[in-house]
């Protein structure tokens, strides 16, 4: 029987099990990762030898030739030859993932060797780690990765089936790990919303400067499917500095069939690496992106000297502690003059005043907010604050110039509220795209102001001077108030007269 998503989930999760009690949960998703990948690799080449020597190519040159494979996997870093090792299995894993990066070099990069499966730190001794090892292989060793055993769904194939395995233990990790987990997954709710807001086409050049699992790129080629776009002309760039969530987000792209992605890993404020030949930075049709919140120490001493010049277009160097703007004069730049940028923000940034209130006078008067969704609290693994998706285009529809669109989602009707965690489900999600693109008020939801009224307001872009979410109260008529008092009189005097008769059947008279 073909492997389903559901089974393969399961089976993910089973060995999540295994480390449970052993590592610490935030260390799971490397091991998994890496475990899940090297059986697919594996899985997938032998299969690919079969089906070459189906086709009249000699075993021998199936087995040697780079040509016949999608990736190569060297002879000692198959599967069935890993698995007759008893003992020294974090080298053996070490060694094999090692050859596996050299003979794919450059795709598969820092893909596998970032995971140490010699950690003393977190695998214990030797004994440990052997044992935890061999429980892992032998779990995996029951599933068989090839395309031929996993069930397309709704169209899709082996990638898919993959990709939402893995996309799904990506969401139980964060879950899983709270605070830590938010630091590589966005809600899939979230990262949709953004997606459908920013509509990205064939075509496309789509960049997430903070890239995490890769999430963003991904629903973003998904969304273009869906459309009947062809995701191989699409260009999918990012860049994240924290290596281990660099190897997880590469492994999502490659496990999701996107393979011509781009992953670059360092920090993008300090050394912005998707640059062109001459050294100067690349630009996007769509940026998107959900950056750390608030970075005390973001780089603001290298920001003056910046040689790309994007912290000098808006007046102002965001302050020491508080990077959030950094990172969205970082996205405005890679930016091209027809590109759009939706990124996730504190409210903060709508409001402070100093460096922050100038730089957001900056942007406001260069007419590039198109829009400022607020989105309600504890959305997000590990930050229990509300959260605004701000929408920002170098080239707004001409109907939409000089305008800004507020919209308060952060109302009950807008997401559902959980014990742990609120959610936002599609329903809303709808009712926010909606909004957004027929861009009309919506009482007590959503409000159009003029560059002239957020002047009046001194670029304070804080949604709740826009939009008035208050019930309105209702205010009787001198006439209308005097009914209901002479009502209410009425009804009292007959209370009474009833409480005397029944105090009088009791011989209580008074």
């Amino acid at each position: 029987m073909p492997l389903t998503t559901t089974e393969l989930e399961s089976k993910l999760w089973g060995a999540a099990d295994i480390l449970r009690g052993q590592i610490d949960s935030s260390d799971y998703k490397n091991y998994i990762f890496s475990t899940l990948f090297l059986k697919r690799l594996s899985d997938r080449f032998d299969e690919e030898v079969e089906r070459a020597i189906e086709a009249g190519v000699p075993r021998e040159v199936a087995e040697t030739d780079y040509d016949e494979h999608e990736f190569f996997v060297p002879p000692d870093a198959r599967w069935p030859e890993i698995v007759k090792h008893s003992m020294n299995l974090g080298e053996v894993l070490n060694v094999a993932s090692a050859q596996i990066e050299e003979s794919n070099t450059p795709r598969l990069d820092n893909v596998l060797r970032n995971t140490n499966w010699n950690d003393e730190s977190k695998l214990g001794g030797p004994e440990n780690r052997d044992r935890i090892i061999r429980r892992l292989l032998q779990h995996f060793g029951e599933l068989h990765l090839t395309d031929d055993n996993l069930t397309p769904e709704e169209g899709g194939g082996a990638v898919d089936v993959l990709g939402n395995a893995y996309e799904y233990l990506i969401r139980e990790f964060a879950d899983d790990a709270g605070k830590k987990g938010g630091e590589f997954y966005t809600p899939r709710s979230v990262v949709q919303l953004i997606v459908e807001l920013l509509q990205p086409d064939e075509g496309m050049r789509i960049c997430d400067p903070t890239a995490g699992s890769a999430g963003m790129l991904i629903y973003a080629a998904q969304h273009v499917a869906k459309q009947g776009g062809d995701t191989r002309n699409l260009v999918l760039h990012g860049q994240e500095r924290n290596l281990g969530t660099l190897a997880i987000g590469k492994l999502n792209l490659l496990l999701h069939g996107l393979r011509s992605a781009r992953l670059e890993g360092g920090d993008v404020i300090a050394d912005p690496l998707l640059r062109d030949e001459r050294g100067r930075l690349l630009s996007y049709d769509r940026v998107i992106a959900n950056p750390p919140f608030s970075l005390k120490e973001w780089g603001r001493d290298f920001a003056p000297n910046d040689p790309h010049h994007r912290f000098d277009r808006y007046g102002a160097i965001p302050p020491k502690t508080k990077g959030d703007l950094a990172f969205l004069q970082h996205m405005l730049s890679v930016t091209n003059a027809e590109g759009m940028v939706g990124v996730v923000m504190p409210h903060g940034i709508l409001f402070r005043g100093g460096t922050e209130g100038t730089i957001r006078r900056g942007i406001v008067e260069a007419d590039q907010f198109e829009a400022i969704i607020g989105l309600a609290p504890n959305l997000f693994y590990g930050a229990s604050i509300p959260v605004a998706i701000c929408i920002l285009n170098k080239r707004k529809p001409a109907e939409r110039r000089g305008k800004i669109l507020f919209i308060d989602a952060d109302q009950d009707a807008y997401y559902r509220a959980g014990k742990a965690q609120n959610h936002l489900d599609r329903e809303h999600a709808e009712k926010i795209v909606e909004a957004f693109r027929s861009y009309e008020e919506v009482d007590r939801f959503s409000h159009i102001a003029d560059l002239d009224e957020i002047e009046e307001n001194d670029f304070n872009l804080n949604i709740s001077r826009y939009v008035d979410t208050t019930e309105p109260i209702e205010v009787l008529s001198v006439e209308e108030a005097l009914a209901q008092l002479r009502e209410a009189e009425r009804r009292r005097d007959e209370a009474a007269a009833r409480m005397d008769e029944l105090l009088a059947e009791l011989g209580y008279a008074r």
